[in-house]
């Protein structure tokens, strides 16, 4: 079994994070392929490799798998830990994934992922509201009924993997998710998250419509990116 995963750029591409993240915490070995995100829309290059134009996309052999959800999936049915094993615990984390797959659109485009600054958000409208109050009900659910560290208890899964990217977005815009906030901290140590944040600090990659969406969410108020 040969993996490779396809991702774009480490500052922005949140659905990226999730299945790069999955694979690194659980130890599924993959070889790690980045294709840039070099304008706002990238379909007719990605094309080349995925079939909806967009990343991630894994390749296992002469097979391939798109979108971060069914890469999950694809997955599960091959490597142990990706859903908990607890009955409770693991329909508690397809249904909050499903959700996060699913929605929270206000909180996709009023606070854009972008790992390597600090912004002070605009006012926020009511769907960003409900969105943060949504996660931050998730997160303390999930920590009080499985006990933490991670959202569906001792071990890490594609709960936590698909709420990483959320985690960036906390820190940038310093939303406030309560009691969530120690998964927040935790998620951020985690080796593969530090390593995520530090090849983000380090890509040289910028591309103006990211950028411009960034402006749009507030006022930079720090930018660690060396490049």
């Amino acid at each position: 079994m040969s993996y490779v995963l396809i991702t774009a750029n480490r500052n922005y591409s949140s659905w990226s994070l999730r299945p790069w993240l999955l694979m690194k915490a659980l130890g599924i070995a993959f070889t790690d392929r980045v294709e840039p995100f070099t304008k706002p829309s990238n379909y007719d290059e990605f094309r080349a490799f995925s079939p909806t134009g967009q990343v991630p996309v894994l390749l296992d052999g002469a097979r391939t798998v798109w979108d971060s959800l069914g890469i999950a999936l694809y997955l599960a049915e091959r490597h142990d830990g990706v859903w908990p094993a607890d009955e409770a615990a693991r329909a508690f984390a397809i249904c909050a994934v499903a959700e996060m797959h699913g929605g929270f659109s206000a909180l996709r485009n009023d606070c854009t992922m972008n790992v390597g600054v600090r912004v002070t958000p605009r006012p926020m409208r009511p769907a960003l509201v409900r969105d943060v109050a949504r996660v931050r009900e998730i997160f303390e659910e999930g920590l009080e009924r499985f006990g933490g560290p991670w959202l569906a208890g001792s071990a890490f899964t594609a709960l936590d993997a698909f709420f990483a990217p959320v985690a960036f977005r906390i820190r940038t815009y310093g939303l406030d998710v309560g009691q969530g906030q120690a998964w927040v901290d935790h998620m951020l140590d985690h080796p593969a998250m530090r390593q995520w944040e530090a090849e983000a600090l380090d890509e040289a990659w910028r591309e103006e419509g990211h950028e411009a969406e960034l402006a749009e969410c507030g006022e930079i108020i720090a930018d660690y990116r060396r490049a």
